[in-house]
């Protein structure tokens, strides 16, 4: 079973029947106990880090994911489930003290800048589609999220925060500057700033990759 995480943010029904159209069993829950007992989890993204932060900290959540990923439970972060998985987001920060995430990569999600490094304005939140940029080479290997994927494929977006590039980066996507749109921690957790529950058939593959992610994990 995926446990498609309710913290009274996200695209939740639009993500659940985008696994189940691809032969998951999903279901949304906000149980801590049914998050630490799924064989994946998939943490949707519409809202903001710190009411995000706050209602997983205090659900028992925030402690529930941790320990799952620490027994190796493939996780998918989708656009806000993503930028959770950095230690800390610059979105509601109170007094200078950013709310944190869940810890897994290092770096503060912070805004989208308005213009580029050559004054170039762009709309702000990033909104619609865009293409993802990886080297090709073996890129099953690199990342199996993305096999059956090429270079260049348009995905969904609507975001006005972006993770900082990183070690963990597997492709990135340009909007005022470049971000990365597809991030991988280990063998298990992945990690999306597009929707792929809201793009077409490129969505349903990386969908449906997780979930042969998944049943690589059962065995």
């Amino acid at each position: 079973m995926i446990a498609v995480v309710d913290y009274c943010k996200g695209n939740l029904k639009s993500v659940e029947r985008g696994l189940r159209g691809v032969g998951g069993d999903a279901a949304i829950t906000d149980d801590p106990a049914v998050i630490a007992q799924a064989d994946a989890i998939v943490l949707p993204g519409v809202g903001a880090f710190k009411d995000a932060s706050d209602t997983m900290q205090a659900t028992g959540q925030m402690a529930a994911i941790r320990d799952a990923l620490s027994r190796d439970v493939p996780f998918l972060g989708i656009c806000l489930g993503e930028h959770l998985l950095f230690s800390e987001g610059a979105e509601g920060s109170d007094a200078g003290t950013n709310p944190s995430g869940l810890g897994i990569i290092s770096g503060v999600v912070d805004r989208l800048p308005e213009t580029d490094a050559q004054g170039k304005r762009y709309k702000i939140p990033h909104v619609g589609w865009n293409s993802i940029e990886f080297d090709s080479t073996n890129i099953e290997d690199t990342c199996p999220l993305l096999a059956g994927i090429k270079p260049g494929e348009y995905f969904y977006f609507t975001h006005s925060f972006c993770a900082p590039e990183n070690e963990y980066t597997v492709a990135t996507t340009t909007h005022s500057i470049t971000f990365p749109s597809v991030v991988r921690v280990g063998t298990w957790i992945y990690g999306v700033q597009f929707h792929p529950e809201k793009s077409s058939d490129a969505g349903a593959c990386v969908l449906k990759n997780f979930l042969n992610i998944v049943r690589s994990a059962r065995g």
